[in-house]
């Protein structure tokens, strides 16, 4: 009798080197993110960030500001998260600085997946969010010639939710 055969991991999905995606935990949505393989790890601008309490042995609460739109500054969207630790990521300019380090969920096109985020300031930035090579690794294939390719995907999840309400 052969051995039983093990499924192929799907391929990977298309997507341009910007897209629209979600982070639900944190209550984003839509929001605008650059795709960068140059960078190892994935950052998110925060308005304002408060430490609640006491470190506890699985990270500090914190609560955070965030400014998802840099043409909107007065839309402001808050969330209570659990800072993992602080980690040194160094810039494309060369300036390390020290980050808090969360873990959230992204939604890509059909991709949920659990994703580690670094906060910082990005207001001098064009986009509020970066996402790293390890959040695309395994799932995605970056085409740097293409932007938005899961646009119609995130449009016709939106029509859904509209038709369930």
């Amino acid at each position: 009798m052969p051995p039983p055969r093990v499924p192929a991991a799907p391929p990977p999905i298309r997507i341009g080197w910007k897209e629209y995606l979600d982070l639900p935990a944190l209550g984003l949505r839509r929001l605008k993110g650059k795709i960068d393989t140059g960078a190892r790890t994935s950052t998110l601008h925060v308005q304002d960030l408060v430490y609640l309490g006491s470190p506890a042995a699985g990270g500090q609460a914190a609560e955070v500001t965030f400014a998802p739109d840099r043409r909107d500054a007065g839309l402001l969207v808050t969330a209570r998260v659990r800072v993992l630790r602080h980690v040194r990521v160094t810039d494309s300019g060369g300036h390390r600085e020290l980050r808090p380090l969360i873990e959230t969920e992204l939604v890509l096109g059909p991709v949920r997946k659990r994703i580690y985020l670094t906060l910082t300031d990005r207001s001098g930035m064009l986009f509020r969010m970066i996402l790293g090579r390890k959040a695309v690794e395994g799932d995605f294939c970056v085409d740097p010639a293409a932007k938005y390719l899961l646009r119609a995907w995130h449009r016709r999840r939106v029509e859904l939710n509209r038709e369930r309400r």
